[in-house]
């Protein structure tokens, strides 16, 4: 799951533009995506990718720096490869539109996977047909794995249903703690994942005060904090699949 936006809106609280809504530029997080990806692939599982209106997804630019990747050039040569190959042989560059993917064809998939960027505070939040889909996964205990801002998706479920069907759960996102550091470095408020998952009745777990590469298993939802927990968040999404 994807979303379909190249930014999201922020009001800004510093500079010329003080006091005003602006969008910054943004997407998916370029790792979290391809690392659970490229492990996902190598298993054998076959990936489906499905946005809101079916636009192809773009990277947030900040993931796509050397310094997202601490200067590992090869790595991020590697994941950018990968998308371009997801492109010609997987129908990324024209995804399922949400609305398309029908209940019964739901039944053939075997877990869901919304990775993160700020992209999703845009159009994961109140989409009634992503509120559906993650309805199905939740009712039928299939593995639900999301990670950093992609927890954000989960609150469509009241646009679909009319109540947020996560409540009591535990959950892990990107903390308001993190968001308040990209507030600073943008002079921006930014909407607050954390703290709009808790207002809806989740029990939230900050990854950052726990260790690198936290991940929160509850029932069917495995949900990690931040780009450093992809590679566990996957390994235990493919362990829950395959049980």
């Amino acid at each position: 799951i994807l979303s379909d936006a190249d930014h999201f809106d922020m009001k800004k609280t510093s500079g010329a533009d003080a006091g005003k809504t602006v969008s910054q530029p943004s997407g998916f997080f370029l790792m979290e995506l391809a690392k659970p990806l490229s492990k996902l692939l190598e298993s054998g599982y076959e990936v489906t990718f499905a946005t809101p209106e079916g636009k192809q997804p773009v990277p947030d630019p900040l993931s796509e720096s050397l310094a997202a990747f601490a200067g590992n050039f090869y790595e991020r040569r590697r994941e950018l490869e990968l998308l371009e190959r997801m492109k010609k042989e997987n129908g990324f560059s024209t995804p399922r539109k949400f609305r398309d993917i029908k209940d019964e064809e739901l039944e053939k998939f075997s877990g869901v996977f919304i990775p993160g960027g700020h992209a999703p505070l845009t159009d994961l939040g109140d989409n009634k047909d992503l509120g559906r889909i993650l309805e199905h996964f939740h009712n039928k205990q299939k593995p639900t794995a999301t990670i950093c801002h992609g927890p954000y998706a989960f609150l469509s479920t009241k646009a679909s249903s009319g109540k947020f069907i996560y409540a009591g759960y535990k959950l892990t996102s990107w903390s308001d703690m993190e968001e308040s550091m990209m507030e600073m470095i943008l002079g921006a408020e930014i909407p607050k994942v954390e703290s709009a998952l808790r207002a809806e009745g989740a029990e939230m777990v900050e990854g950052v005060a726990q260790k690198v590469g936290y991940i929160t298993v509850d029932r069917e939802v495995i949900s990690g904090a931040n780009p450093m927990a992809a590679n566990p968040m996957a390994d235990k999404f493919m362990e829950m699949m395959k049980a």
